[in-house]
C-alpha cells in the first residue's frame, strides 16, 4: 500500500475531547474518527489492525474446537422477557418497535447474544451424542451506554467475539471452560497484550464460576486486587479480604450515649460535628434481600459489596431499601439507622472489621441523634455466622491466600470467560435426553472477547510521548518503507524495488512515497507506530546500505542493500511469531 493512495489523516494536536492515550493516539494518529458520542468510523489503518485482531481471535477460537455461525445482530424481544433480561439491562438494551403489515413488532438491539443462541440450540440439540460443543461469533453488539467515554473502550456500538458451549455435564463443562480458558490466553499472548486473568462476578448475564482478562492501565475503569506475591487476582466485586487478628483491643468500655446530631445523616456530617473519625463509627445499611428487609453493619469508612453481600444471606436479589422501608423498620429516617433498638427485629450482618471495634458511633434509630459508646456484645449481639467478609477489598488488605498483602490495580476488562449453568436453557426450554431418555436442561458457558478492546488496551499501554508502538502481531502495516527523497530517481528505484520484493516475499508493507519534508515523515512513522521503519536515502546508497529502526529502539542501525529484502523478511517473519523484541522493550520500559 502507498501512502499517497491511502486515507492516512494524522493530526498533529490533540483532538477536542480526548481524554486518555488511548483516545488521543487513535484519532491523531488516523485509526478512528468520531461520529458521534460512542460511535466511531474505523478508518483504514485503524481497520487493518482490527482485522488482525479479529484473524488472531477466529485462528485460536477454531484451533480450540469451536465452530463460527453468524447470529443476526437485531432481535426480537420476545426473547429477552421469556429471559427477564428486558429489566436486567433496563436501558442499556436499545428496543424498537417496526411495523409490518398493520402491526408493531417490538426488537432490540444485541447487546449480547444468550438468548438467539440459546433458542437455536433448543430447536437443534436433542440428545447427548450431539454435545459437547461450542459455537461462536464476531458480531457488532449494541449496548445504551449512559456514557460513552475514553474512545472505543466504551461505545454504544462494538464487535465482540462470543461463544457459547453446550454441555450435558458439569465435568464436560469445566473442559469446554478450560479449553476456552486457554484459548484466550493464546489469544492476547499472540497480540501483545500483557494481561491478568482475574477472579470476576458473572453480572446480569448470570451464571457461576467466572474470570475477567484484564489490562492493568492507569487509565482503566476497573480497579483489580492483586496480590503480587501469589498472583491471586479478582475484580473489585468479587475480591475476598483475608482474615486478620480479630480481637479488640484492650480498652475500657466507655458509657454508651445519645447525641444530638442535627441534620447529620452522612459519614462526613458525623465525624465533622462529634470530631470523631470515620474509622470508629458502625454504618447500618438497610437492604431489600429477595424483597425482605436486612441489615448489614460496616465500619464507617468503608464500602459495602452488594455480591459479597447478596452470596452470604444466599439471596438471589439484593437493592437497598426505599425510605419508606428504613423509617418503618429503625424508627428514624435516612441517616440515622444503628443496631441498638431498632424499630423491628431483622437480621443483623456484619463485616468482620466490627469485631475489632469499640466504642463506637452509630446511628440511633431517632431523627437527628446517634449513640456513642457503641459496643459489640453487649450493647447489641451477633450469632458468629453472621460475621463476614461484605465490604470492597482496599489497598494494603491482607492476601486471601497468602500472607502478603493486597494492591489495587485499576484495569481495561478484554475478554470474560464462566459457566453460566442452565439460566438459559431451562428459560428458553433447551433441553436434551441423555443415554436413559431421561430429559434434561443443557448447561451452558459464555466466553467473550472485546475486539475492539484489544485495540484500544493495546495502545492504551504501549505508546510513548511520540506516538503508538505497535507489535508486529497488531500493527496496520508491519514494514514502513520511507525514501527519504522521492524525487530522486535513484531513490525511488531502489524503494520501488524494495517495495515489490517484499510485497512478493508476503511482508505487510507501507510506502511513504509523500513529496514531504523528513521531519513531517518520521513524526507519522512514529505517531502511527509501524514496527519496523525502513529509510532508503541518497547517501546510504551511495554505499549501497539501509537504514533500519524497530519503533521501540532508540538508534538506528544501517544493513547492506544487498540481501536486504531477505533479513527484512525474516526479521519480520521472527517477530511474527516470538514478539521477542516487542516484549523485551516493554520489560526494560518496566
Amino acid at each position: 500500500m502507498r501512502w499517497t493512495q491511502n486515507f492516512i489523516p494524522t493530526m498533529k494536536e490533540t483532538p477536542e475531547g480526548a481524554e486518555i492515550p488511548s483516545h488521543v493516539l487513535m484519532l491523531r494518529a488516523g485509526l478512528i474518527n468520531q461520529v458521534m458520542a460512542g460511535a466511531y468510523t474505523y478508518l483504514p489503518l485503524g481497520l487493518r489492525s482490527l482485522r488482525k485482531a479479529e484473524r488472531i481471535v477466529r485462528e485460536q477460537m477454531d484451533a480450540a474446537g469451536a465452530v463460527e455461525l453468524l447470529m443476526p445482530a437485531i432481535t426480537p424481544l420476545s426473547l429477552w422477557e421469556r429471559t427477564g433480561r428486558v429489566e436486567a439491562f433496563g436501558d442499556v438494551l436499545i428496543q424498537f418497535a417496526v411495523r409490518r403489515q398493520n402491526r408493531k413488532v417490538p426488537m432490540a438491539l444485541g447487546p449480547t447474544h444468550e438468548e438467539v443462541i440459546t433458542d437455536l440450540v433448543s430447536r437443534h440439540l436433542s440428545s447427548y451424542r450431539q454435545m459437547p460443543i461450542t459455537l461462536y461469533q464476531i458480531q457488532n453488539k449494541f449496548r445504551n451506554e449512559e456514557r460513552p467515554r475514553f474512545g472505543v473502550l466504551r461505545t454504544s456500538e462494538f464487535l465482540m467475539k462470543d461463544a457459547y458451549s453446550f454441555n450435558t455435564s458439569v465435568e464436560s463443562l469445566d473442559e469446554s471452560y478450560d479449553a476456552m480458558y486457554e484459548a484466550y490466553c493464546r489469544i492476547f499472548d499472540r497480540c501483545g497484550i500483557e494481561y491478568l486473568p482475574v477472579e470476576a462476578e458473572s453480572g446480569p448475564i448470570g451464571g457461576d464460576a467466572s474470570c475477567e482478562f484484564m489490562i492493568p492501565a492507569d487509565n482503566g475503569e476497573d480497579t483489580v486486587a492483586h496480590c503480587p506475591d501469589c498472583g491471586y487476582a479478582a475484580n473489585l466485586e468479587r475480591a475476598e479480604v483475608g482474615t486478620r487478628d480479630c480481637a479488640p483491643p484492650d480498652v475500657p468500655l466507655d458509657e454508651i450515649k445519645k447525641v444530638d446530631t442535627p441534620e447529620a445523616g452522612t459519614i462526613a456530617q458525623v465525624t465533622a460535628l462529634l470530631g470523631c473519625k470515620a474509622e470508629q463509627m458502625i454504618k447500618t445499611l438497610i437492604y431489600m434481600a429477595d424483597a425482605q428487609p436486612i441489615a448489614v453493619l460496616l465500619r464507617g469508612d468503608r464500602e459495602a459489596n452488594e455480591a459479597k453481600i447478596r452470596r452470604a444471606v444466599d439471596a438471589e436479589q439484593i437493592e437497598l431499601a426505599e425510605p419508606d422501608v428504613i423509617q418503618k423498620v429503625t424508627g428514624a429516617p435516612v441517616g440515622f439507622a444503628g443496631p441498638v433498638g431498632m424499630a423491628e427485629k431483622i437480621p443483623l450482618w456484619a463485616d468482620r472489621d466490627l469485631l475489632r471495634m469499640r466504642n463506637c458511633v452509630t446511628g440511633a434509630n431517632e431523627v437527628d441523634t446517634h449513640l456513642t459508646g457503641v459496643n459489640l456484645g453487649r450493647d447489641f449481639q451477633l450469632p458468629d455466622d453472621r460475621f463476614v467478609d461484605l465490604r470492597n477489598a482496599d489497598e494494603g488488605d491482607p492476601c486471601p491466600r497468602c500472607s502478603s498483602r493486597l494492591t489495587l490495580r485499576h484495569a481495561i476488562e478484554v475478554g470474560h470467560v464462566f459457566k453460566l449453568g442452565t439460566k438459559y436453557s431451562e428459560a428458553l426450554g433447551a433441553r436434551f435426553l441423555d443415554a436413559e431418555e431421561q430429559l434434561h436442561p443443557i448447561i451452558m458457558g459464555c466466553y467473550g472477547i472485546g475486539i475492539n478492546r484489544i485495540l484500544a488496551g493495546l495502545v492504551e499501554t504501549s505508546h510513548d510521548k511520540a506516538g503508538i508502538i505497535w507489535p508486529v502481531a497488531l500493527a496496520p502495516h508491519e514494514v514502513l518503507l520511507l525514501p527519504m527523497k522521492v524525487t530522486d530517481e535513484t531513490t525511488m528505484e531502489a524503494t520501488e524495488r524494495l517495495y515489490a520484493q517484499l510485497r512478493e516475499a508476503s511482508i505487510d508493507v507501507l510506502l511513504d512515497d509523500r513529496d514531504a519534508r523528513a521531519g513531517v515523515k518520521f513524526n507519522d512513522a512514529d505517531l502511527i507506530g509501524i514496527p519496523l521503519r525502513v529509510v532508503i536515502g541518497p547517501r546510504g546508497l551511495k554505499e549501497d546500505k539501509l537504514e533500519i529502526k524497530w519503533r521501540w529502539d532508540s538508534e538506528p542501525e544501517m544493513i547492506a542493500l544487498d540481501g536486504a529484502v531477505e533479513q527484512i523478511a525474516d526479521l519480520i517473519r521472527e517477530e511474527r511469531n516470538t514478539a521477542a523484541r516487542f516484549r523485551a522493550q516493554r520489560g526494560n520500559a518496566g
